[in-house]
């Protein structure tokens, strides 16, 4: 091997290694909360985190007996159909939403999540539908974009921009909420402002005080990481 061979052959064996160094720094980086946020996946399991129970309506008028043997069978479900891959909340498309642990009130959240084509999801917020995950291209989307606040009736449902990533690639949510109004940017742009999210299990009343977040399920395959959260005033 002539000099200047070899000098090539070393110099793309130092770029390979670097690049797979690059990689793992990057890799290490999942899953950890930015200043001022907590972590709500640790990464590795489903610590903090439940199956869902009805809604919070009618969670309201069971018996603390009733709750606690209705929540291990969905926590048992949970089980069954959400799993952890390589540091990411994996979805088979079965079962029911993955819900908090603890209820919030007034926080601001952030979360990467992506879907396969025509796929349709959500976050739900204080127990109540939802920021909307879907495929813009998908017949009931008719070409609206992800983030907007999809059961309102009063108040906008649709989001000002279109802002998703190509299906299959993934997408940041940053959702703060403040009493009703709900504020979301997605992928850095915003897409809702300022508006009031509404009680859909209870259209009479306001949105609850507090409540559990949900992701929710939609009878198709979900990634999720990078689930933090920096509760508010």
């Amino acid at each position: 091997m002539t000099t200047l061979k070899r000098a090539a052959t070393m110099l793309a064996l130092v770029m390979a290694i670097s690049t797979l160094n690059f990689a793992a720094a990057e890799e290490g980086k999942l899953n950890q909360p930015p200043e001022g946020f907590k972590a709500l996946f640790n990464g590795k399991d489903l610590t903090g985190w439940k199956g869902l129970v009805g809604s919070p309506k009618t969670r309201a008028t069971m018996s603390p007996e009733k709750l606690a043997e209705e929540q291990e069978k969905a926590d048992q479900e949970m089980r069954d159909h959400w799993e952890i891959v390589d540091g990411i909340i994996v979805f088979d498309g079965k079962g029911k939403s993955l819900c908090t642990a603890k209820d919030y009130k007034n926080f601001e959240m952030l979360v990467d999540w992506k879907i396969k084509k025509d796929g349709d999801s959500g976050i739900y917020l204080r127990g109540s539908p939802q920021v909307q995950i879907w495929d813009p291209a998908v017949k009931a989307a008719n070409g609206v974009g992800s983030g907007g606040l999809y059961n309102n009736q009063k108040n906008p449902s649709k989001p000002l921009v279109t802002a998703d990533n190509p299906v299959g690639e993934w997408n940041t949510f940053r959702i703060k909420m403040i009493g009703d109004k709900v504020t979301i940017w997605l992928n850095d742009t915003l897409v809702t402002d300022n508006v009031t999210l509404e009680n859909y299990w209870e259209r009479d009343k306001p949105i609850y005080e507090t409540g559990q977040i949900e992701l929710q399920n939609h009878g198709n395959t979900l990634y999720f990481r990078n689930v933090f959260i920096k509760e508010l005033e």
